[in-house]
């Protein structure tokens, strides 16, 4: 028995080790590579120790200005499209959860059918509506897609939190004269935090990172910085894989700090409503 329980231990061990060099590899691939010179990237044999030169980054920051611009755009329309996710998901999810009907559950799952949908399908046709309105090449229209293409999750994630929520003190409130706004944003609200932060970590991941909704639907003023990079990497000078690299990590780090830290909140929504109490 003890034997078999050593090698079972050694299996999970191999797993997790395995599990996450495939995940961390690329990243540190390319955090190491932002800091060595250029001939020394793609040296056979691999040369790991090496004085970090930090010239890549001030190349970054003189001849591409336009990436920087990009990141504050990804930091606008993440913020926009986070906010506006969160108001919808947590109004839609109340009435969820304090309401039932046989077409209010048609509903929810009609929300969890959109959302499998692939993006592509519904970008295209999008497309001359979007211009029709003038809204090409704004912050707004990526605000919209990003917000709506989780508004779906979103309203699912916090009808899950908001029913952890007794029913009796909407009722208490209730009496003492509340609406349901006002029960709903300084009674519920508070108590499913952890729901709103869950939604907040997801639609940031997302709108953060996301490429074929900029790609489409901005051309120079609300470019994003994954929009940035994909230009590098097709510039008519070639790819310099030092910049890029450099730029690679500059885009990663924020939401990658912000993931470490937010890590429990993503767990709970992950898990939300896999156990009752």
């Amino acid at each position: 028995m003890r034997t078999e329980r050593l090698l079972i231990g050694a299996g999970k061990a191999l797993a997790v080790i395995a599990i996450l060099s495939w995940s961390l590899f690329p990243i540190l691939f390319i955090a190491m590579s932002s800091l060595k010179p250029g001939q020394d990237i793609f040296a056979v044999p691999p040369k790991w120790l090496l004085a970090p030169t930090f010239k890549h980054y001030a190349e970054l920051w003189r001849s591409w200005g336009v990436f920087f611009e990009g990141l504050l755009n990804s930091l606008l329309i993440t913020v926009g499209a986070t906010l506006l996710a969160i108001v919808a998901s947590a109004c839609a999810g109340y009435v969820y959860s304090r309401n039932s009907g046989r077409w209010l559950g048609a509903s929810l799952l009609g929300l969890i059918i959109i959302r499998l949908i692939p993006p592509i399908v519904v970008t295209l046709p999008l497309f001359p509506i979007v211009n029709a309105l003038g809204l090409s090449d704004t912050h707004l229209v990526l605000i919209l897609l990003y917000a709506t293409f989780f508004v779906s999750l979103g309203t699912v994630l916090m009808r899950t939190f908001m029913d952890q929520i007794p029913r009796e003190l909407d009722e208490a409130a209730s009496i003492d004269g509340a609406s349901r706004m006002t029960i709903l944003r300084k009674v519920i609200m508070p108590l499913a935090m952890p729901g709103v932060l869950a939604v907040a970590v997801f639609v940031i991941v997302f709108s953060w990172n996301e490429f074929l909704f900029a790609f489409i639907f901005t051309a120079t003023k609300a470019k994003t910085a994954p929009l940035v990079i994909s230009e590098m990497i097709g510039s008519i000078d070639g790819v310099d894989w030092g910049i890029l690299f450099a730029a690679a990590t500059v885009q990663l780090v924020p939401v990658l700090v912000f993931v470490v830290f937010m890590n429990r909140y993503l767990v709970a929504g992950l898990t939300a409503g896999s156990t009752k109490g």
